[in-house]
């Protein structure tokens, strides 16, 4: 057995003693955040009741991977630092209602640095029939032409109901006004659901309690915006991943999609993360969960707020963390993309190391046009006016290069499948392409993938720039007088990112 193998062996051994151990310590010391009332009321209360949030143990389920990136989801993270804005920074937490005799709770963890909430609740029921969409989940060819408003979900009363036990309750509403302002503000987001869905929950007594389907494991209630584009369903995603973690969920949480959206490629991605997807919509009557978590909108993630506000954080490996914690850098984002490869089978503990015998794979990732929505033309605004040429001038080069082998990889997303987009993601040791949803995809690239992005003049955004820097990744642009890239301009650029690679 060689050092590296060896080495390797001793740390998969540590991860899973690391992930064993903080799972035991969580829940055999969870730490509470509540004032010294809430603090007297709960001590009157049968500490299983409050301290494990789900009744029954999950029985389909699927187990958290061991990430070699993963860092315990402590509650100890200072306000705005990267912790706080990528991690686990929903350290302020509310009881809006305190489980009584087996009855229902409801509580929200906030996020100071995000001005976002994490909330979740026992005993809560939902009322298909008092949410307002589309059934969601059809074919996109069945619903072209559908409006955005039919999609999107609009709560009555009572859509949402938790189980306030036998003994009477002084309030019908769960929350108020200035619950709402300071858990769950609407901030810039027009039409904020989540707030929606929380102002709308009801306490019934426990007699009405009745359920027509329940739920047995936590589950994840989820409303989608953008559901079509790639780089908002990354936010969803992580939104929902971050949500599990923070509400310590000990195996992968099931999703419920509280909107109304037809079906999408992204969809089997949302499937290999977590244990399983169904459409609010597609009950046929009221549904009852031991354990459901109500995940922040995506608009509401650091990825998203990145855009606008000054995030200072630079990824880092968490070994490196681990033993230095510093307050400027991350490695959830890199902890995060291991979790979507290993979500599709794909090996974790691999690195661009060397010269690989098979040669480097360039990735260059197209822009096609696609029916992506009911909405959607099928036509996309062209970033790379000339990417053909560039495309064909790239391979001319690379079967010619005489530094080293170099596979280049015509990358078109649109006609491939979500696990073989990852798995070219994962292959490369270099990504190129226009600013587009489609370079996402490198939250999931392995830790030395260098990022080379060809930036018109018309969409100078810095999404990508941001989620390498987040990911600690090497990163190159060539900003564009236009839409038109000089083919030579393009290769010599990756010339000087091959040579760095030894190649």
């Amino acid at each position: 057995m060689n050092k590296r193998t060896t080495l390797l062996i001793r740390t998969l051994l540590f991860l899973f003693v690391l992930n064993s151990l903080y799972l035991s310590l969580y829940f055999t010391h969870k730490p509470s955040y509540s004032s010294p009332s809430e603090e007297k009321e709960k001590s009157e209360l049968e500490p299983d009741t409050y301290l494990t949030p789900f009744s029954h143990e999950p029985h389909s389920s699927k187990p958290w991977p061991i990430l070699p990136s993963y860092l315990p989801w402590t509650t100890s993270a200072r306000s705005h630092s990267c912790e706080a804005y990528f991690g686990n920074g929903f350290t302020r937490r509310r009881d809006a209602l305190l489980p009584r005799g087996g009855a229902g709770w409801f509580r929200c963890h906030h996020n100071d640095a995000l001005r976002s909430s994490v909330c979740e609740g026992g005993r809560l029921r939902m009322e298909p029939e008092k949410i307002t969409m589309a059934k969601g989940g059809e074919d996109l060819a069945a619903v072209m032409g559908r409006t955005e408003d039919e999609e999107m979900p609009v709560f009555q009363n009572g859509a949402f109901q938790v189980d306030g036990g036998e003994v009477a309750v002084d309030r019908k509403v769960l929350v108020d006004q200035e619950f709402l302002d300071e858990y769950v503000p609407r901030g810039g987001i027009d039409r904020h659901t989540m707030r929606d869905l929380i102002a709308k929950i009801r306490i019934v007594r426990g007699k009405d309690f009745q359920c027509d389907e329940w739920i047995e494991e936590p589950t994840l209630l989820v409303t989608r915006f953008e559901y079509a584009n790639l780089f908002h369903t990354v936010t969803d995603w992580y939104s929902a991943y971050v949500s599990s973690r923070v509400t310590a969920l000990p195996n992968r949480p099931h999703v419920i999609f509280v909107d109304g959206h037809c079906k999408a490629p992204l969809e089997e991605t949302w499937k290999a993360l977590f244990s399983s997807v169904r459409y609010a919509k597609s009950f046929s009557g009221s549904v009852c969960f031991h354990h459901a978590i109500i995940s922040p909108l995506g608009y509401e993630t650091a990825m998203f707020r990145g855009l606008s506000e000054h995030i200072d954080c630079y990824g880092a490996p968490a070994q490196e963390l681990l033993q230095n914690p510093n307050d400027h850098k991350t490695a959830r984002l890199s902890e995060f993309g291991e979790m979507v490869r290993a979500a599709f089978g794909l090996p974790l503990n691999v690195n661009h190391d060397g010269k690989p015998l098979a040669g480097h794979n360039v990735l260059f990732v197209r822009r096609e046009d696609y029916l992506a929505h009911p909405r959607h033309s099928g036509k996309l605004e062209s970033r790379l006016s000339n990417e053909q040429e560039v495309f064909d001038s790239l391979k001319s080069w690379a079967s010619n290069y005489k530094g080293c082998k170099i596979n280049l990889v015509n990358g078109l997303f649109a006609h491939m499948s979500m696990k073989d987009q990852v798995q070219a993601i994962h292959d490369a040791s270099v990504i190129i392409g226009a600013h587009g949803a489609g370079l996402t995809h490198i939250v999931s690239a392995l830790p030395k993938t260098v990022i080379l992005e060809i930036i018109s003049s018309y969409y100078r955004r810095p999404h990508f720039a941001y989620i390498s820097r987040w990911r600690g990744l090497e990163y190159h642009a060539i900003n564009l007088a236009g839409s038109h890239a000089d083919p030579g301009a393009v290769i010599k650029e990756l010339a000087n990112i091959m040579k760095s690679l030894g190649c």
